[in-house]
């Protein structure tokens, strides 16, 4: 969908910057080069203040509307860093650092709010303040937590916040939403299995930690068939199982490694009780030692009802009211935003890149740029009508 508006003049230069991040990626708090661009470019465009530093390596701009900032805070986030991926785009801006690229468009939200950042610091159609938040680590790192934990909503009195993410197989020039639960909470669990090693033929002298291992894996998805609430969404996955190192010893050790996503606090809650419970119990029937090691990574992330209303107006005033998905179904992927909107009310929105982009974090996928005019669209006339002016 076109958008005629100064962004159409803008998007051929902010292109060019997206294309230098995707050349140039970064993994979680590694986004030295990529925070110096973002911080270079905030005060090239006259912005009140930029601090660097917080979370390690993140980057906020500070923007004050007409009448010196006076009013209320909201707070804009996009994300900078990369993933541990090879790329397979052959483009002629891929990633110039081997096994490292801009797989989940990250390189394009910089890009659109850096855009956005321009535009508002030169036309300041606004009243209050914004804040610009350039944050590293999303990609499992929890980079919002530790800009959070540096004291980002407080030093800067942040009220309201704001995050938006690329969406493959939606056509550009659509969003989704919903109020509430959007993306699931994302836990990682670690299950060490101890028994006794000995020769693949007399098993009877051993305690075999890869049996005791299989019944763990089969038992655990009974959790969900079993335990769970079949209207609420639960995923239990066991993704890895490493064990022995050749075919004639039963080994001493086992390690299983997985993910837990739901979208309700108290399913969380349930899973990890359970599963703690069956793993010790599983081990003790087969006579192994078994442990659970269980991290709470990122959150659900839940829009305010309120905001997500907010948001998906935004939107309509963008793009229509028809390209806007005010109820779209939540997504069992994680977001550590999430973080970000336990402590304030806010919304994330899923904006469409494309029905021919490849799914993210595959190696062939590239952010659409058609995308970039309307991304710094919606950011920008969230500003003016959140932020309207008073003189």
């Amino acid at each position: 969908m076109p958008i005629v508006n100064r962004f159409h003049d803008l998007t051929e230069e902010i292109t060019a910057w997206r294309r230098d991040l995707h050349e140039n990626p970064e993994l979680l708090y590694d986004t030295v080069r990529t925070s110096a661009v973002v911080a270079d470019k905030l005060r090239e465009f006259g912005l009140d203040e930029v601090a660097t530093g917080l979370g390690k390596t993140g980057v906020v701009g500070i923007i004050k509307g007409k009448g010196g900032g006076a009013g209320p805070v909201i707070a804009l986030r996009a994300d900078m860093d990369a993933l541990p991926i090879l790329e397979r785009t052959n483009k002629p801006y891929a990633s110039k650092t081997p096994g490292v690229m801009h797989a989940c468009g990250h390189d394009g939200h910089t890009a659109m709010l850096l855009g956005a950042a321009k535009y508002l610091a030169e036309t300041r159609n606004f009243g209050g303040t914004v804040a610009v938040i350039f944050q590293p680590a999303e990609e499992g790192g929890a980079g919002a937590k530790a800009m959070i934990d540096d004291g980002l909503l407080t030093r800067f009195g942040i009220e309201r916040v704001f995050g938006m993410h690329n969406m493959p197989g939606m056509p550009v020039g659509t969003f989704a939403i919903r109020p509430g639960p959007l993306m699931a909470s994302a836990d990682r669990l670690r299950i060490t299995i101890d028994g006794l090693s000995g020769h693949a033929a007399k098993p009877h002298l051993s305690r075999d930690p890869i049996v005791a291992g299989a019944a763990i894996i089969t038992a655990a998805q009974s959790i969900v068939a079993r335990n769970a609430d079949p209207l609420e969404a639960a995923v239990l996955s066991i993704t890895m199982f490493h064990a022995g190192t050749t075919d004639n010893v039963i080994p001493s050790s086992a390690e299983l490694r997985g993910t837990v996503r739901t979208l309700l606090p108290e399913m969380r809650d349930l899973i990890e009780a359970r599963l703690e419970a069956m793993v010790a119990q599983v081990g003790a029937a087969y006579g192994v030692e078994a442990r659970l090691d269980y991290s709470r990574d990122y959150p659900v992330t839940a829009n305010d009802a309120a905001e997500a209303s907010f948001a998906a107006d935004i939107a309509a005033k963008v793009v229509g009211e028809t390209n806007v998905d005010r109820n779209v179904v939540p997504t069992m992927g994680g977001e550590d935003f999430s973080f970000m909107l336990n402590e304030r009310p806010g919304a994330f929105i899923f904006a469409g890149v494309g029905e021919d982009v490849a799914n993210l974090h595959n190696d062939a996928y590239d952010f659409n740029d058609e995308l970039i005019p309307v991304g710094c669209s919606y950011w920008t006339t969230l500003v003016e009508t959140a932020l309207p002016r008073t003189a």
